[in-house]
């Protein structure tokens, strides 16, 4: 059994209302996404009732993208580490308890709470007591800083569990997207050459489809980040020469036909999706995207460069929709809702 990655003293209460009133920036209270279930265990869970997150996880089985962002999303709980140490302490053989400890380590990794050996290993420990899940994998990825050779070789292990896991590839491209960054824009980058693979070996339906326009975001980023585009995406070229508009087309029409509201990540995509048609300088098509958005707002990428993406992400919709956001279209199909633009 893994140690205990927090002290546990009298003074846990205090520090734990300290770091609820100061979160941590990927402590996202929206990352649930429009996952009531997930947003009602990880209400539970900062209270630390884990019963909630036990039963959650029990029901999820090995539908291995939802599994997957559902444990990573409990992780971000400032105490999640903690909560699923007691679990483990009450449930020895529970691989869902080692799972999450591993993932809230990582977390805490990232934060610098953590040492990520000790993270790593915990992922390494998880792995070993659920040998066909996915998940400890994808803690391991979060880890890695560049896309080495070691990441892509936990990237394969992940792959080997799950062909499509959408999560690993957004992981994979945004570490592509760092080699050589220094070196200016590169049209023939391999971080478009693994997202065209990734896209082309996904069935029809996948939405490792939309990967192409994750990895010209995240090159975007990566150039922003060294000075080499300009800090305002929506005057960026990258966005507007000839790789990008086929890119952009081609993944609006892949929604257009196979959007489905069953993918536990597709709001991650709609933004990707919806950010791309605004930097394009296409609000006509970004609009049905906002509106199936709705207030589900992420992150990535909004906040690329260096920008607040809650700010970024209001400009874009008002910019597109006028202030407008009928509730009515919520429910409705993406040919539905793009009949009306």
């Amino acid at each position: 059994m893994p140690p205990s990655p927090l002290p546990v003293d009298r003074d846990r209460d205090h520090e734990r209302d300290r770091d609820r009133a100061a979160r941590p920036p990927d402590a996202d209270p929206g990352a649930a996404l429009d996952d009531t279930d997930l947003s009602a265990a990880r209400a539970a869970l900062a209270q630390g009732r884990w019963q909630s997150a036990r039963s959650l996880l029990a029901h999820t089985g090995d539908d291995w993208d939802r599994r997957g962002h559902r444990v990573a999303v409990l992780a971000l709980e400032p105490y999640a580490a903690a909560w699923a140490h007691e679990w483990l302490l009450a449930e020895p053989g529970s691989a869902d308890a080692a799972v999450l400890l591993a993932l809230a380590q990582v977390r805490r990794a990232l934060r610098g709470k953590e040492d990520p050996d000790r993270a790593r290993a915990a992922c390494r420990d998880a792995a070993g007591r659920t040998p066909a899940d996915p998940t400890p994998w994808l803690g391991l990825l979060m880890l890695e800083r560049d896309g080495s050779s070691d990441a892509v070789r936990i990237f394969e292990e992940i792959r080997a569990r799950h062909r499509d896991h959408h999560h690993a590839h957004h992981l994979m491209v945004a570490l592509l997207a760092e080699r050589r960054a220094a070196a200016g824009p590169d049209p023939l980058h391999e971080v478009y050459d693994f997202a065209a693979w990734a896209a082309e070996q996904a069935p029809a339906d996948s939405p490792l489809a939309i990967l192409p326009i994750v990895a010209h975001a995240e090159r975007y980023r990566a150039l922003a980040s060294h000075g080499l585009a300009p800090a305002d995406p929506a005057t960026a070229a990258h966005w507007r020469d000839h790789r990008a508009r086929d890119v952009m087309k081609a993944a609006f029409d892949w929604w257009l036909e196979w959007e489905h509201d069953g993918h536990p990540r597709r709001l991650v995509d709609l933004n990707f999706l919806a950010h791309a048609k605004v930097c394009e300088g296409r609000p006509a098509e970004a609009a049905p995207l906002f509106h199936r958005i709705g207030d589900h707002v992420t992150p990535a990428p909004w906040s690329y460069p260096d920008r607040d993406p809650y700010t970024a992400f209001r400009a874009a919709r008002e910019g597109a929709l006028g202030g407008a956001r009928p509730p009515e279209h919520a429910g409705r199909s993406a040919r539905e809702v793009m009949t009306e633009f």
